[in-house]
């Protein structure tokens, strides 16, 4: 029963990943074929190949200005996210403050209601503060997004820490942020790494937020572009959408590669623990 039981599962698995990647194929056969307008079954070969879509996609548009504009404002969002969440979860888990029970509970709160509810009041308090259609103000609002998420992980992370390390290190002469820097950190990647590559896959994926915030063209990022992009290839240029959907994906793929030993590490040792 054990052996025809485990093909099935197999058999099932495969077959999901099959339908998951038949969009990602059929993008891949766009951008590569030189004249994609015919379509085609998602399954099909590609009629020739060609990088003419990558540089049609390069030279004729603005997606060079789109992919800076991600990079700055997702790079900005990560560096402070890590750095924020990093110091703000070492406090909510080492040290025992009045209110700090309300303050994890605050974070919990601001996770029920959904992104899109919010921007309304965050587009009034944007137009007060003038910070409408600037990066400044997409990075502050995907930092109040992706901070309460990451404050949370981080703490339950140094939960899962030792405080005989701190201990030690104390007894040995360091101060307490000489521990924080050369114990508690070290120790803390696989968190920090998890933290990264939530706060920077949430600042380049995003699209709503940035569509109402940035009205300058010279200001769009990624999504935005790849939307306006999206429009041609309903004209008939289906090639210049898709090769920018495909070059969108190698950042994301390639932090998650970076970042993957630390991600293993961190699955490896919650399965321990359990």
């Amino acid at each position: 029963m054990e052996l025809p039981r485990r093909g099935v599962t197999y058999v099932l698995l495969t077959l999901t990943v099959l339908l998951a990647l038949a969009p990602l194929w059929q993008i891949a056969v766009l951008a590569f074929e030189p004249d994609p307008g015919a379509g085609g079954a998602a399954w099909r070969w590609p009629a020739g190949f060609s990088l003419v879509n990558f540089y049609a996609l390069v030279t004729g548009t603005g997606f060079v200005r789109w992919m800076t504009n991600s990079f700055l404002v997702a790079l900005a969002v990560t560096a402070v996210g890590v750095v924020l969440s990093a110091t703000a979860g070492y406090a909510l888990s080492r040290f025992r403050f009045f209110g700090r029970l309300a303050v994890l509970n605050s974070l919990l709160v601001t996770q029920i209601f959904p992104a899109t509810m919010l921007l309304l009041p965050i587009f009034l308090i944007l137009v007060q503060f003038q910070l409408i259609n600037t990066f400044l103000g997409l990075i502050l609002i995907y930092l109040a997004t992706v901070l309460p998420f990451c404050i949370w992980q981080m703490k339950n992370f140094y939960d899962t820490i030792p405080e005989s390390l701190e201990e030690a290190a104390a007894m040995d002469g360091c101060t307490p942020a000489e521990i924080f820097r050369r114990v508690v950190l070290p120790v803390s990647a696989q968190g920090l790494a998890v933290t990264a590559l939530f706060s920077f896959a949430a600042a380049w994926n995003e699209y709503v937020v940035a569509a109402i915030l940035l009205q300058d063209s010279e200001l769009f990022t990624l999504p935005l572009g790849l939307r306006l992009l999206h429009a041609d290839s309903m004209a008939g240029q289906p090639g210049l959408f898709a090769a920018g959907a495909l070059i969108v994906t190698i950042p994301m793929l390639a932090l998650y590669l970076l970042l993957s030993r630390f991600l293993v590490a961190r699955v490896q040792d919650i399965t321990i623990r359990n």
